[in-house]
């Protein structure tokens, strides 16, 4: 593993390394993590930033944590493929479209939620929301921290395979988010709706009220799906189209045709 160069946001930097080793299997099931001193004199960062980049690996249900011993992978779901192939091609309709998965998984998540929520877990989804803010606040675009938002909102719904099945998606899912945020950064009316859409998910989850969690998650990615709908063409056809592309990229797939300049929802 490289050593992170300095900048912002270096607990996600150090994330994202860690996570791609997990996933390309250099970091097997099992297998313990470097210790804090080893990671901190590696890539040269505090404490600190490798504290907050495990606890944002433990929210994507990546690693665990064994007292005493340290922090250790955990098994990644491994589903059928001849059963599950999941494909976004790079165009808008595959962005949409993926949002329409997350819109059936994150409504159900918050309602349970908000059913079985702890105090515990509830102040691990205010934290994360809070990350989200540092992130937006200091120029990043917090797309980590918003895959890590929704994942301890999962977690809190205390449904192991709800985890596992988030757990696989988010390979497409942090792409897609991706594309949403940036469109969001775009104007700040966006960024601020987007903002109240989650504190309104935290409040009905707070509140253990099942059916308005469900209509605030509901709500959210509709509203997600409207505002990539309705993005402005040049958006799409510059930044929006570039991420797109590197989402297909990603994950090897042939080239699409030139995405619409607007889709109908």
């Amino acid at each position: 593993m490289s050593r992170i160069q300095l900048g912002a946001s270096l607990s996600e930097k150090l994330a994202q390394t860690l996570e791609k080793s997990i996933r390309q299997g250099t970091l097997k099931t099992g297998e313990k993590l470097p210790t804090e001193n080893a990671l901190v004199d590696t890539h040269g960062v505090s404490r600190t930033v490798v504290r907050e980049a495990f606890s944002r690996l433990k929210t994507l249900g990546l690693i665990e944590t064994r007292q005493g011993s340290g922090s250790f992978v955990k098994a990644l779901p491994q589903p059928d493929a001849r059963k599950l192939k999941l494909i976004p091609d790079g165009s808008v309709d595959a962005v949409l479209k993926v949002v329409e998965v997350r819109r059936a998984l994150e409504a159900e998540s918050a309602a349970l939620a908000a059913e079985r929520r702890t105090t515990k877990s509830l102040q691990k989804i205010k934290q994360a929301m809070r990350a989200l803010d540092k992130a937006v606040a200091s120029g990043g675009d917090g797309v980590s921290e918003d895959v890590a938002f929704h994942a301890a909102i999962a977690q809190s719904a205390n449904n192991p395979f709800l985890l596992d099945t988030l757990s696989y998606l988010n390979q497409f899912l942090e792409n897609a988010t991706r594309v949403t945020r940036a469109n969001e950064a775009t104007r700040a009316d966006l960024e601020e709706a987007v903002r109240h859409e989650h504190q309104a998910i935290i409040d009905a989850i707070e509140a253990s009220d099942v059916k308005a969690a469900r209509i605030a998650g509901t709500k959210h990615m509709l509203n997600a799906a409207k505002r990539i709908g309705n993005a402005d063409p040049a958006f799409w056809s510059s930044q929006g189209r570039a991420l797109a592309n590197r989402l297909r990229r990603d994950l090897n797939t042939k080239p699409a045709g030139i995405p619409p300049k607007k889709s109908k929802l």
